[in-house]
């Protein structure tokens, strides 16, 4: 049997609302039961996911990390939208795909492995910032080259590559974190707003 699915927008905007919607919810109702005192200055994102730290809350940090992390799947494949004719362009966005794909997965095992686990926790952490500034560059380069792409958003995806690539180079502040996360997640958003507007 053939089932036929129509969409009214593309996948990526139905994916990319559920990215930002699941991992926010997620995170700040376990902020909200993380025992005081809490400071982004002074307290990474994963602390959530800490069960000494959050008892209560860890659980839900680490399951929207999980989550988050499945739905840039789909998020990321539906970047096919952004195809051109000229092969070093579709080249290009299927690195994207394939990265952030893979970002995607680091973000899981982020979930998987929660502070909990020292060693694992660390090493997919450093894998999904690293990769994930990756996929900042690639996308900004790929999408700003894109006759539909509206030119700010690509040029705010370097901004926010920049913001990641100090926090690469200055772990050891967890503002800096917070802001990478939350910059990142924009970029999410106005990757699904340009494509509403233009694949709709």
């Amino acid at each position: 049997m053939k089932i036929n699915i129509n969409l009214k927008w593309p996948i990526s905007c139905y994916t990319g609302i559920l990215v930002i919607g699941l991992y926010c919810v997620f995170t700040f109702t376990s902020l909200a039961l993380f025992p005081p005192p809490f400071s982004a200055f002074d307290n990474w994102l994963s602390d959530l996911g800490n069960s000494s730290y959050n008892p209560n809350g860890a659980v839900l940090y680490n399951l929207g990390c999980i989550l988050t992390g499945i739905m840039l799947f789909p998020f990321f494949i539906g970047l096919s939208k952004w195809y051109k004719d000229e092969i070093w362009h579709k080249v290009l966005v299927i690195i994207i795909q394939v990265v952030g794909s893979f970002s995607g997965f680091a973000l899981i095992m982020i979930g998987v492995y929660s502070e909990d686990f020292p060693s694992p926790h660390i090493f997919w952490s450093e894998v999904f910032f690293d990769v994930n500034l990756i996929v900042l560059v690639l996308a900004s380069l790929a999408l700003f080259f894109h006759p539909d792409f509206i030119k700010w958003i690509a040029l705010y995806g370097i901004l926010v590559a920049i913001i990641n690539l100090l926090f690469v180079f200055f772990v050891g502040t967890p503002i800096l974190e917070w802001f990478t996360v939350f910059t990142a997640l924009g970029y999410v958003g106005l990757i699904v707003y340009n494509m509403y507007i233009k694949f709709r």
